[in-house]
């Protein structure tokens, strides 16, 4: 056996001198990373790529979600299982459960004579069961083969050791868990691992490895299987769809299988948007002649709005006011359809274009939401005919534009569409309501019908409501009610989940409003979410042309009764925030809550996003309060994972619908913020600089 590890290292130094090369497409481990079988390797996924791995064998089961955070950067949360855990029959359960965190970070990307390599750090804040860490090189021959070796510590170093060259591993006192085990990393026992695959054709591969992994608390602590050998083998099969299918002998005694999902935000399966294509830009002397008196007729003015907004209805955009001059049109959408905020404003520009007199050289286009105007997107209409087929035609239109502040006030002799308000909307849609996560049962779902119904009364003043009717119920209460120590404001939302049947989940009157060209305001009175009513005040201070923003919230609550009908219970806080935002460009957002939340705490969240050109988000959040870890409970401090997938990159069609969850390993009551509908930053920073420059790719389609 010490051959073979000597043969390893070998391998690992042998791979420096060989040449590549072509692509093979990385591929998910076991531990839903990049890797091999149940080892991990030195490549990583294209950037962005957002994948999900669900795995099993013998008693051993994973479901991991990884995001390739930058193109050397990825993280990963896994949820695992072991069946036969618990030997005493008095226990309730058998399954052992475990969440953990993992981070990999590229040290040099293939190249001709340099491997990829990689280091990574699994479990960095869960139990420790998982805990191990590694580096990983892997090199590339030709089409078809794909060599790796690699180090590791940990649970990677527990087979097959060949020394501890930076000192013994210290235990480490879990407590409630969630901290950092700094300590331990590459401390401990070090053993070599390795594997190969090769690529038979485009659909077929096969792989062989060598595991550093003893399995030493499942396998002879356990005894929940036997690890007979350090050889994996397996055959995988790749599909169209962006989908892997693998079957593996592990061990020497067990089967396996995964199914490996991958999604890459910057490749649209449909291709791009089905919708309609944009009209062309109308020369100027081809325009409609008005004649000379256009400028003082208010009649003709009218029917120049009403003809621009023929063009726009067929893709959801209506026309609030238009003002114009012998020189300008000033003009106010409501873009209800489109999912790409430069879409409509190119589409917005185009329909101008078609109608406008050939005098009137500047078109301003504000965008409206909630009643309230978001920000003034000027164009040259002279720009808008020069470029629409001149090479580089999205960046020099990006930097010819002007994004300015939108004032309330609406400009001398602007004409309103009649008939916008009161505007009443309604829909009747199947939902899904899942419970993650609980020992007992760590995926339970209930199905049923979500009523939503929206009157707009007038500019800026909403009447929103929704109501929820389980039809199929699968999530039963929890196996672990809760033990907290601070108020219950988040810990018995199961108990919301079992007794709301129906459910009035929002019940609101909101009043949006904007106090100066740069505020915004918000007032938000009603049954503000499932388990909260009362009142939520909100300002923003957001300037078009920068990346920042600041805001401030403040809220008054009490909690609502568990049949979420028109009740309370006898708990009441004042809660609220300020918030600040920042855009570092690429599609990378921060914001930093500083503030008391729902259980009296104070602290702070941080949360870091990555938002695509298409709208697809995936981002983390973390939030550290005054609350001792002890008291706070399993898991020490609130933290998770969010995403957000619009329906239009899944259909192609054109919808400003999207799908959205966020994912905690615990849901506790410390850290836990109110969860009011309609926030300023998330409607209003859609149409500022920072974002439109990230998504102008589609402003000429």
């Amino acid at each position: 056996m010490k051959r073979s590890k000597y043969l390893v290292l070998c391998g690992l130094c042998g791979m420096v001198a060989l040449p590549v090369q072509a692509e093979m497409r990385p591929s998910l481990g076991f531990s839903g990373v990049t890797g091999l079988i149940d080892m991990p390797s030195g490549e990583q996924q294209s950037d962005g790529t957002l994948s999900v791995v669900k795995s099993q064998f013998g008693p051993i089961g994973r479901t991991t979600l990884t995001f390739q955070i930058t193109p050397q950067l990825s993280g990963s949360f896994r949820y695992s299982s072991v069946k036969d855990w618990f030997v005493d029959p008095s226990d309730d359960i058998t399954t052992y459960s475990d969440r953990s965190f993992d981070l990999r970070y590229q040290l040099t990307s293939e190249g001709r004579y340099v491997p990829a390599i990689t280091v990574g750090l699994q479990d960095i804040i869960g139990t420790g069961v998982q805990a191990g860490e590694y580096i990983a090189a892997t090199k590339t021959f030709g089409d078809r083969v794909k060599v790796t070796a690699g180090l590791g510590w940990g649970r990677y170093g527990s087979y097959g050791s060949i020394g501890s060259p930076f000192g013994d591993r210290p235990e480490v006192d879990f407590g409630e868990g969630g901290k950092l085990r700094t300590g331990q990393w590459f401390r401990g026992d070090m053993a070599p691992f390795a594997g190969v695959e090769w690529k038979v054709n485009d659909q077929w591969s096969l792989k062989a490895e060598y595991s550093s992994d003893a399995y030493v608390e499942e396998a002879e602590n356990r005894a929940t299987f036997e690890r007979n050998s350090p050889f994996n083998f397996g055959v995988e099969y790749t599909t169209k769809a962006n989908m892997r299918l693998g079957l593996y002998s592990l061990y020497g005694s067990k089967i396996g299988f995964s199914v490996q999902l991958a999604l890459d935000p910057k490749k649209n399966p449909r291709g791009g948007p089905l919708g309609p294509g944009p009209l062309p830009v109308t020369a100027r002397a081809a325009a409609k002649s008005w004649g000379p008196n256009w400028v003082n007729d208010r009649g003709t003015q009218t029917a120049m709005r009403d003809q621009t907004q023929a063009i726009l209805a067929r893709d959801g955009i209506t026309i609030e006011s238009m003002a114009i001059n012998a020189n300008r049109v000033h003009l106010r959408i409501r873009n209800t359809r489109l999912d790409n905020a430069p879409q409509a404003i190119g589409r917005t520009a185009r329909a101008l274009a078609a109608t406008m007199p050939a005098s009137v050289s500047s078109f301003e286009i504000v965008a409206m939401a909630q009643g309230v105007p978001l920000s003034n997107v000027v164009i040259r209409r002279a720009d808008l005919e020069a470029l629409e087929f001149a090479p580089g035609q999205d960046i020099t239109m990006d930097q010819r534009v002007q994004v300015l502040p939108a004032a309330s006030a609406l400009p001398a002799g602007a004409i309103r569409t009649e008939g916008l308000y009161p505007r009443f909307k309604w829909g009747l849609a199947p939902y899904v309501a899942t419970s993650l996560f609980d020992p007992g049962k760590p995926l339970q779902a209930n199905v049923g019908i979500r009523l939503t119904a929206r009157y707009d009364i007038a500019p800026g003043w909403v009447v929103s409501t929704s109501i929820a009717k389980p039809v199929y119920k699968g999530i039963e209460r929890s196996t672990f009610p809760s033990d907290s120590k601070l108020p219950h404001v988040r810990s018995d939302a199961n108990l919301y989940t079992l007794e709301g049947d129906p459910a009035v989940e929002r019940l609101t009157l909101a009043w949006y409003a904007k106090p100066a060209p740069e505020l915004f305001s918000r007032v938000t009175v009603g049954y503000l979410e499932r388990m909260y009513g009362g009142i939520s005040g909100e300002l923003l201070w957001q300037q078009p042309d920068k990346p920042y923003a600041l805001g401030a919230e403040i809220n008054y609550v009490q909690q609502r009764d568990y049949d979420q009908l028109f009740g309370f219970r006898d708990y009441s806080i004042v809660t609220g925030h300020v918030s600040g935002y920042y855009s570092f460009g690429d599609g990378y957002h921060a914001q930093l809550d500083v503030g008391r939340y729902l259980a009296g705490d104070y602290g702070a969240t941080l949360a870091l996003d990555r938002e695509f050109a298409n709208g697809i988000k995936v981002g983390a959040f973390a939030t550290l309060t005054d609350v001792p870890f002890d008291t706070f409970g399993e898991g020490s401090f609130d933290k998770g994972i969010r995403i957000s997938l619009p329906m239009a990159f899944f259909t192609g069609r054109p919808t400003q619908k999207v799908g959205s969850v966020t994912l905690r390993p615990l849901l506790r009551d410390g850290g836990a913020k109110l969860d009011v509908e309609g926030r300023l930053y998330g409607t209003v920073r859609k149409y500022q600089e920072s974002d439109l420059d990230a998504a102008w790719g589609r402003f000429w389609r």
